[in-house]
């Protein structure tokens, strides 16, 4: 079995207070370099790409840098999810990192900014995204979309970005991504839930997880998906047990076969908004 991508949580720690943030009562911790070097080690054989993503700021971590050159080492391609915030203290580092994607939650910033920084938080993210896209992507992330208008943050976000790369974006919200220039794009959508929150209770549907991805909580513990923040569907712990072992128990077995035959055989996975269509 091989995945499409890890997501590796390297910390659950974040310096933002979203609403509509996963609550979460997990011990708040970082990932030491030991046990990233081991969760590395375990799921090799399965991916050669990985996600710093699932709860958290990862550009919090005191020590990234021995993780991304940890990661680098063992021959890893890097994917990296951020609101952006902590980019102007982490700049060089990241700018001699060797990272795949950044994934840049611009719609944090909206309601953990003041306003009146707002601009200055776009310019620094768009400098940085401007001088790294030419060994990496980035997808900007506006996933604030409302009906009747846009927000004063995302009508800021989009004149700013159409006066800094030169870009008509009257209709940057007609699509679901929008290049900008090479290896930048903007990405929209509705504001951003979490399994549970719409009470869907859909059980025939298909999904991605253990076919194309898993993530692995700041403790080792090993979901199906991203979206299982809370470990509710815990499938095993990478430091008590192989990943192998792990994503061939009953339950990751009974969960693969479910979407196969486009059923959710978990609570969690009926309750979700996100869809697929194979």
């Amino acid at each position: 079995m091989r995945f499409k991508k890890v997501y590796v949580e390297i910390t659950n720690r974040c310096n933002f207070n979203c609403s509509f943030c996963c609550a979460s009562d997990r011990e708040k911790r970082f990932v030491s370099p030991e046990d990233f070097s081991a969760i590395l080690f375990s799921i090799k054989p399965y991916t050669d790409y990985i996600y710093l993503h699932v709860l958290g700021e990862p550009l919090l971590h005191p020590q990234l840098e021995l993780l991304l050159r940890e990661a680098h080492g063992q021959g890893f391609h890097v994917n990296l999810t951020t609101n952006g915030s902590l980019i102007p203290h982490r700049r060089e580092l990241l700018l001699n990192s060797s990272i795949r994607q950044f994934n840049v939650s611009l719609h944090d910033a909206e309601e953990n900014v003041p306003e009146s920084q707002w601009l200055r938080y776009l310019e620094d993210v768009f400098t940085f995204a401007k001088d790294k896209s030419c060994d990496s992507y980035f997808s900007l992330r506006l996933w604030n979309r409302v009906d009747g208008g846009l927000t004063r943050f995302n009508q800021l976000c989009l004149s700013t970005m159409a006066d800094f790369w030169g870009v008509d974006l009257s209709d940057a919200f007609s699509s679901r991504n929008k290049k900008l220039v090479d290896h930048v794009f903007l990405q929209n959508a509705a504001r951003f839930s979490w399994p549970g929150e719409k009470h869907l209770q859909l059980r025939e549907r298909t999904c991605y997880a253990m076919r194309d991805h898993v993530a692995i909580l700041v403790d080792g513990t090993v979901v199906p998906c991203c979206l299982d923040a809370n470990g509710a569907m815990a499938l095993g712990n990478l430091f008590r047990q192989p990943f192998s072992e792990i994503i061939t128990s009953e339950r990751a077995v009974k969960i693969l076969e479910g979407f196969r035959r486009r059923i959710a055989v978990e609570p969690l996975c009926s309750d979700c908004g996100f869809f697929v269509d194979a």
